[in-house]
């Protein structure tokens, strides 16, 4: 999983997804699309965009929920607290973590 997490962190268009997520979680694609262009001038399709999500799916970086005709991408933080953890605060050893 780790390996995952590292690989969705690697792209740069990735990272500017989940720093939008982080500004307001719970966008659509076609909401996501507009802040990428308009903030961060980046021109990629929807398709493109699409296949970044997925990849940050795949990781677990970000969650979706549907509701109606609307597909909404939420911000999982939960795979970088395991990878923070790891380092920052290991367990000790025969102790609590």
């Amino acid at each position: 999983m780790a390996g995952d997490v590292f690989k969705a962190l690697a792209d740069p268009t990735r990272r500017c997804i989940l720093d939008e997520l982080v500004e307001r979680d719970g966008q659509t694609l076609f909401e996501l699309c507009t802040r990428l262009v308009s903030k961060h001038g980046l021109d990629l399709s929807r398709q493109g965009v699409s296949q970044h999500l997925a990849v940050l799916e795949e990781a677990g970086l970000v969650r979706t929920r549907r509701s109606g005709r609307y597909k909404f991408h939420d911000l999982n933080i939960e795979p970088l607290e395991t990878l923070a953890t790891r380092w920052l605060r290991p367990p000790k050893p025969g102790g609590e973590a």
